[in-house]
């Protein structure tokens, strides 16, 4: 199967989803990405917008669903493709839809604090060794590795 990958950059413009499909989560919110212009006289002219629905699956749901509200600017990396339905008064539309592979702050348009904490299924072996990533910032610090 071809997937188009896409990147956008944008902002999170509805109250995002958070709900179970069968055995899994997904997180669902809407993007808007508003794209400028320099016109001749070197003003920067608004242009088109384009909405995207974006859906998180796995482990991006957990991240997503912690940090994301209506409003955060957001960078969006992904495979998008279009969903065809019929609407409640029978018309078909299309949409044009996301499957998020990774979502992070836009920090060109915000400030974000990285919160570093695991579950400890997910610590790796060369964690619980004593080279892990913790080690290195406290030998950055001049403290000793963590016990």
């Amino acid at each position: 199967m071809y997937e188009t990958p896409i990147t956008i950059v944008g902002n999170v413009v509805n109250d995002p989803v958070h709900r179970q499909v069968g055995e899994q989560e997904v997180f669902k919110f809407r993007v808007a990405s508003n794209s400028r212009r320099r016109v001749a006289d070197g003003v920067w002219e608004q242009g088109d917008t384009l909405f995207v629905s974006v859906n998180c699956w796995g482990r991006l749901v957990s991240g997503t669903a912690a940090s994301l509200v209506k409003g955060d600017p957001v960078i969006v990396v992904g495979n998008v493709y279009t969903s065809e339905y019929t609407d409640r008064d029978d018309i078909k539309r299309t949409s044009i839809e996301m499957r998020a592979t990774s979502v992070g702050p836009d920090l060109a348009r915000c400030i974000a604090k990285i919160d570093r904490s695991r579950k400890q299924t997910e610590q790796s072996s060369s964690e619980l060794s004593g080279d892990g990533p913790d080690d290195v910032e406290d030998a950055a610090e001049g403290l000793p590795p963590a016990a």
